[in-house]
């Protein structure tokens, strides 16, 4: 198990965007912007289920992170690990990203009849 150092979780606290890659059921790698986070020792990330993002961890929790510091390019952060999908507190958590990325209250995407989680990736590997 790899752990974040002071660095990584300053950069996950700042408004920088990621890329999560995750597995397609044929094989092939799928990869989208996301709004991150840090509980200090994981990597959180938030979306809706049904999104073919959730539906691949949910088959196959093998997850890559990779974030760049807008700030200095070549400062860089990749953390890859399996990633446990939590339904408790993810309406809370979009609510907490959208005040960190947008400067709202609540998250003014949100869908009607939308279920939201939170992604929890604990590193297994960090490469910065």
């Amino acid at each position: 198990m790899a752990k974040l150092t002071k660095e990584h979780k300053e950069l996950l606290r700042k408004p920088v965007f990621a890329h999560v890659a995750t597995v397609m059921p044929d094989g092939t790698p799928q990869s989208t912007p996301v709004w991150v986070d840090t509980d200090g020792e994981a990597v959180l990330f938030n979306t809706a289920k049904g999104r073919v993002k959730a539906k691949n961890l949910e088959r196959n929790p093998v997850v890559a992170i990779s974030v760049t510091n807008p700030e200095n390019p070549y400062e860089m952060l990749e953390v890859r690990g399996l990633a446990e999908l939590v339904e408790e507190g993810a309406d809370e958590h979009i609510d907490k990203l959208a005040k960190k990325y947008l400067g709202k209250d609540e998250y003014p995407f949100r869908q009607p009849g939308e279920e939201r989680v939170i992604v929890r990736v604990k590193p297994e590997k960090i490469a910065a």
